[in-house]
């Protein structure tokens, strides 16, 4: 491994199974749309004057047919429409179907030291996955998946005292103040208090939130300055390299080219490795040196921004990546639906 390759994938694939719904379940979700709610209250409503027990919707039984000894007769026979089909416990049996979904497949690309690198990709694409199997979140169902000259798989800690994560929700105790947040998971990295809460204030006045706001809660910030305080959050850490999966969306536009400049500022000033996950193809313009275009979990192109755009022809005129995307998929960036209001 050459000194200056910060990530190494190697045919990295990753697969998800999600299990169909069974006879049951598909049953109960007709019936359910097909019939009006009923106020369950106690339990116990009327119907013409005879009183039933809802133990559930489809399986009412008659107070009045006891068999005399004060326990009630419930039919052998499945409520109609129900397929006869049990599994002896009396549950019916699952079809056992599983839709196997491929979020990574066989991805290969290297990641140099000190490069802003993007992966452009509408929603869905893997973009996501690929993140949290870098930062070891998730373990790869095959091939290889180095940081730094470390396995994420036999060497997870070493690779998690080298990095940090910023995703495009930032979880934070919304009643505390950003400072209180910071020294909170500075504690969770063994940071020392003092020197941490100087840390804490010169990261945060430099990302543009003044005094006031450090230590006010954090409910009562924007979307935009919240993010900022994530990306606080992670710079605690010194991380040699930092994971932004999508840390824009959502943003107005001024949050927006704020957190582009904090993203420039890692890079330029303290050498950090940044790998960035996107669906805003002008972003992945303006700030990264290479990115790669992906697609159902495929790599369909990669090369600086200058290089994607040679690759069609769109008369006198250069074309967008958004244009590059188009060509190579025949799909859409960013659909109407996928956009999320600032």
């Amino acid at each position: 491994m050459k000194n200056n390759d910060a990530i190494i994938v190697n045919s990295v694939y990753k697969k998800f199974e999600k299990q169909g719904l069974s006879l049951w379940q598909r049953w109960k979700q007709r019936r359910k749309s097909s019939q009006p709610a009923v106020h369950k209250g106690n339990g116990v409503h009327k119907t013409n004057g005879k009183t039933s027990v809802l133990l559930e919707p489809e399986m009412q039984v008659d107070l009045k047919n006891q068999n005399g000894n004060g326990k009630i007769n419930q039919t052998s026979q499945p409520p109609a429409g129900m397929p006869a089909i049990a599994n002896g416990n009396g549950k019916p049996k699952e079809n056992g179907h599983k839709k196997v979904i491929v979020a990574v497949d066989r991805v290969s690309f290297t990641v140099k030291e000190n490069e802003i690198f993007g992966v452009l990709g509408p929603n869905g694409s893997g973009k996501s996955t690929l993140i949290r199997l870098i930062a070891t979140l998730l373990l790869p169902d095959g091939g290889e998946l180095k940081v730094f000259g470390y396995d994420v798989v036999r060497q997870p800690r070493q690779v998690q005292e080298l990095i940090n994560r910023v995703s495009v929700e930032a979880s934070f105790f919304k009643k505390l103040s950003p400072m209180e947040n910071l020294l909170y998971g500075a504690r969770l990295y063994g940071l020392p208090g003092g020197e941490t809460r100087r840390q804490v204030v010169e990261i945060l006045t430099r990302l543009g939130l003044d005094e006031r706001s450090i230590f006010n809660p954090m409910e009562e910030m924007s979307r935009g300055m919240q993010q900022k305080v994530a990306i606080a959050r992670a710079l605690l850490s010194k991380p040699r390299l930092l994971l932004l999966d999508e840390p824009t969306t959502g943003l107005d536009p001024r949050s927006k080219r704020e957190v582009q400049k904090v993203i420039e500022e890692l890079r330029d000033l303290y050498g950090t490795t940044i790998l960035l996950t996107t669906h805003d193809m002008h972003e992945a313009d303006v700030l990264c040196d290479r990115v790669a275009i992906i697609d159902g979990g495929k790599i369909v192109a990669l090369d600086t921004p200058a290089g994607l755009k040679k690759l069609i022809q769109n008369g006198d005129t250069e074309p967008t990546l958004e244009e590059v995307f188009l060509e190579l998929t025949g799909k859409q960036l960013v659909k109407e639906e996928d956009l999320v209001p600032a």
